[in-house]
């Protein structure tokens, strides 16, 4: 039995909007997760880099989460991190998977607000300056949506489509359609997550359930930079399986492992 109680009913009601916009921030926290990224993680670096000469009025953190990659990433990453304060790294010393890394990133963040985004540059790190315009008006989470999606294929995009559809059957809290982790989420979203003691992560399932002000950003994926996709077939139903099994919301369980 755990001693810890969350209270998430009124979540909406502490929320910024309901005192004007917020304020500033002091630092913006980004996290990265990585695994074999070796050919696109320089260009990464480079446009990261050119996002945050963008931001004149607060500070950035890059927060990158090397998930037992077995090329060059790591030892890359080590080097950029060397000449950059602004960079941080945490390694694993296996393949954890990425919902895992991204955990880890988000407990290690700092700043008043988190942005997830992949390496491979499919997720514009560009947008992220509309998801802190968002944030400045007042919303907890600005989630990414894909309006277009080119370079993956039609039975991805089927299998995706058919995910969705069907967890949104099982649970009673829907997670919007199009819709990966790529989000900004504010110090209040992260200290809720950070507290929830669930072990099977499924981050934007946890996120659409713990309330809050939320809103979509539509946006244009990119096709990957370089590189292969680090879901294949064998892991794409490994994702599903574990979003549907351990989803908060869902009806397979109950929301605390003590309820």
């Amino acid at each position: 039995m755990m001693s810890r109680h969350l209270d998430l009913a009124d979540s909406s009601a502490r929320s910024p909007l309901n005192h004007g916009s917020r304020r500033t921030p002091a630092l913006l926290s980004v996290i990265i997760p990585c695994y074999n990224e070796e050919e696109v993680i320089g260009e990464t670096i480079k446009r990261l880099r050119s996002f945050c000469a963008s931001l004149t009025d607060l500070d950035v953190e890059l927060i990158f989460v090397d998930d037992g990659s077995r090329d060059r990433t790591r030892t890359l990453l080590k080097g950029f991190a060397s000449e950059d304060a602004r960079i941080k790294l945490i390694c694993f010393a296996r393949n954890f998977g990425h919902q895992i890394a991204v955990t880890a990133g988000i407990d290690a963040a700092r700043g008043d607000a988190v942005v997830l985004i992949d390496a491979d540059l499919q997720d514009p790190p560009e947008v992220i300056l509309q998801m802190v315009e968002k944030w400045r008006e007042g919303y907890d989470v600005v989630y990414g949506t894909r309006t277009e999606r080119p370079g993956e294929s039609r039975f991805k995009l089927a299998t995706a489509r058919s995910f969705y559809r069907l967890l949104n059957r099982l649970s009673e809290v829907p997670i919007p359609l199009d819709t990966g982790d790529f989000r900004l989420m504010s110090r209040d979203v992260v200290t809720t997550l950070n507290a929830m003691p669930e072990r099977d992560r499924f981050v934007r399932g946890m996120v659409s359930w713990v309330g809050f002000n939320q809103i979509a950003l539509p946006y244009r994926r990119a096709e990957r930079f370089a590189g292969e996709s680090k879901y294949p077939l064998r892991k794409m139903i490994r994702f599903a399986t574990d979003g549907i099994l351990s989803f908060p919301a869902s009806p397979c369980r109950s929301p605390w492992p003590w309820a």
